[in-house]
């Protein structure tokens, strides 16, 4: 069995729920509630249409329905959904950004982004 095992273990920040700190998981995580830090997912994250980031968020697929306010690092593909708002830079190879989905920053899209690639540096 040559196949490599995928982690399908889930973190779940739920509604009405506030973390501050750093999470970094081998698995997805999906944030409803309110988290104030850095978030580091080998595999996939979602931010639901309650779910507010105050800083880095960093994966492999990222679906953004909600708010986040940071650095948003996505090795493969970022989709921000309709009610959206993100407020920051982005890195990521595909970007989906549906009507009505707000954004403001700076967006970087090429080959090559690792997913453990820390948030975007700042430049002068």
């Amino acid at each position: 069995m040559g196949d490599k095992q995928q982690n399908t273990d889930l973190t779940l920040i739920a509604a009405n729920t506030t973390f501050e700190g750093k999470i970094k998981t081998e698995g997805s995580i999906r944030i409803d509630g309110k988290f104030i830090g850095d978030i580091n997912a080998k595999a996939n994250a979602a931010v639901g249409l309650t779910g507010h980031i105050d800083g880095s968020l960093t994966a492999r697929n990222i679906t953004v329905a909600g708010r986040i306010t940071g650095s948003v690092v996505a090795s493969e593909k970022l989709v921000l959904e309709t009610k959206s708002v993100l407020q920051g830079d982005i890195r990521a190879i595909k970007l989906v950004v549906d009507e009505g989905a707000m954004f403001d920053g700076k967006c970087e899209m090429k080959q090559g982004v690792a997913p453990g690639t820390p948030g975007l540096p700042k430049k002068d």
